[in-house]
């Protein structure tokens, strides 16, 4: 299964690509301190986290004693949560602009109905943000009419008669009161706003819309920041690391299919460098792939799923409904080739690798469960981020004598299948 020769890994360079998030890189290192203890306290480990060598992302140090061998990683986080911000600074009516221009890309392309055929989780946490969104709207709405109606009701009370009071101008002062009302509602929306930290309409809304915008095509600034990422893989790979891993989480899943494609396009990729791994987790890849303009990231699947410079694991769960699990990415976005040798695609199997107890405690946190991959397992199967980020067997290695899962999603449905090579 694996393209590489098996060895200890002592020493280890960890890349890890965000998905769709503008908070501080700082998160994941927390999330990594937190639940690491937690599962090497359930898996008989030791890791311990230090600040990382500098440079020019954000980054940590981890020191691991995993099945009695001494290992070091140094993450880096590659950052584009400001690319993310920008994109997320949208006015409330700009905001209503998107989700009718994203709406219609999705369902006029047809691309909604295909994507609803893999699996129903994510397209209904696509679905979420544009119902939640209107039904504020209509809350609004219906607020801004009855502080209207009151506000006119009150002007008859205090007045009893306002066709004397008005006459000849008497129809102008429902006028004047329309403005309190539109101000009502106004303020409505302003509050679900502000508290989108908790309800995530907004958020969703802008993430979904980043992609739909272009069709799948990339932004400018962020082929940039991706041609940067390359740079600094390339240039670890010419270093004295046993591994260099990269890690793509959610949409950054599809960001690493570009990235890794391009950097072993540009033969750079040394011989005899360190071994070249890709994990994929949670990936959400066919709501680009199956837009029109995605014809970049359709080309970059097909070319990199038959590359043997890597190993590429897919790990989703079908518990995480904002993920397409189970569902390859090069073959349900129909770029297959011939010789396809990636991803293996493989279940973190939520409902048994976490107790039933833990399991009921997240099972309806969704955004969380999207998390899961980077936390512990108190029911640890062979899946183990920590060992794999900290462990000394190679990403290729741990998993060469696994076979896919067999309930894997293999069908290709996408309607747009053009590729740029």
């Amino acid at each position: 299964m694996t393209p590489n020769t098996a060895k200890t890994v002592t020493n280890r360079r960890v890349f890890y690509i965000p998905g769709y998030d503008p908070i501080h890189p700082r998160r994941y290192r927390e999330l990594y301190r937190k639940e690491g203890r937690a599962q090497s306290e359930v898996s008989g480990y030791d890791l311990a986290l230090s600040p990382g060598k500098g440079g020019s992302r954000y980054g940590w140090h981890v020191d691991g004693h995993i099945d009695g061998t001494d290992v070091t990683a140094d993450f880096e986080v590659l950052v584009w949560s400001d690319i993310v911000r920008d994109s997320m600074e949208q006015g409330i009516f700009a905001t209503y602009v998107q989700l009718i221009r994203t709406a219609w890309t999705y369902i006029a392309s047809g691309a909604l109905f295909r994507l609803m055929r893999l699996r129903k989780g994510p397209v209904i946490a696509a679905l979420y943000p544009v119902g939640f969104l209107l039904v504020q709207l209509l809350l609004a709405i219906v607020l801004s009419v009855l502080v209207y109606w009151g506000l006119t009701w009150l002007y008859d009370v205090v007045f009893h008669k306002p066709e004397q009071w008005f006459a000849p101008w008497f129809p102008y002062y429902l006028y004047v009161l329309m403005p309190f009302g539109a101000l009502a509602g106004y303020a409505l929306l302003r509050w679900f706003k502000a508290k989108d930290n908790k309800l995530f309409a907004y958020y969703l809304m802008h993430d979904y819309a980043y992609s739909a915008a272009s069709k799948g095509a990339n932004s400018p600034e962020l082929e940039a920041r991706m041609a940067e990422f390359t740079d600094e893989i390339a240039q670890a790979l010419t270093q004295s690391s046993d591994e260099v891993l990269v890690v793509g989480h959610s949409s950054g899943a599809h960001l690493g299919v570009s990235i890794l494609a391009d950097l072993i396009r540009q033969g750079r990729v040394p011989e005899n460098g360190p071994v070249l791994s890709f994990l994929t987790l949670g990936q959400v890849v066919p709501m680009v792939s199956f837009l029109r303009h995605a014809d970049r990231l359709r080309g970059d699947l097909h070319y990199l799923s038959q590359r043997g410079e890597l190993s590429w694991i897919d790990v989703t769960a079908p518990g995480d409904g904002c993920a397409f699990a189970l569902c390859d990415p090069v073959a349900v976005s129909g770029v297959a080739p011939t010789g396809k040798r990636w991803p293996l695609v493989m279940s973190a199997a939520f409902t048994q690798t976490l107790s039933p107890a833990r399991w009921k405690a997240l099972r309806w946190r969704f955004f969380r469960l999207h998390f899961q991959y980077l936390c512990a397992f108190d029911q640890p199967g062979d899946y183990d981020y920590f060992q794999i980020t900290a462990g000394p067997i190679t990403l290729g290695d741990r998993y060469a004598e696994r076979p896919p899962s067999p309930s894997r999603i293999e069908t290709p449905v996408n309607k747009f299948t053009g590729m740029r090579t």
